[in-house]
């Protein structure tokens, strides 16, 4: 049998730890067992998604949220990927 959780995307993956960070935010930790990832892979996606403006963290860098930029982009792949399975 197949892990499905092996054999997600990276767009799938950066989708779930969008989604989890979301509202006031969240801590790495949490993160990691909402995501399904392990620390390192958490640590490598927090840094693109914060590059790419869509994630942002506190001052102390412990909270972790999904910016505007990064809602937007949650709506449009949900958007796209809705179509995409019908």
């Amino acid at each position: 049998m197949v892990d499905a959780m092996a054999s997600r995307s990276r767009i799938d993956v950066s989708i779930d730890i969008l989604n989890a960070a979301l509202g006031e935010g969240t801590t790495k930790t949490r993160l990691m067992y909402e995501a399904f990832v392990s620390f390192e892979e958490l640590r490598e996606y927090l840094s693109e998604l914060i590059k790419l403006g869509l994630m942002e963290t506190t001052a102390t860098e412990r909270i972790y949220k999904t910016t505007r930029k990064g809602k937007e982009f949650l709506s449009v792949t949900g958007d796209t990927i809705l179509a995409s399975r019908c």
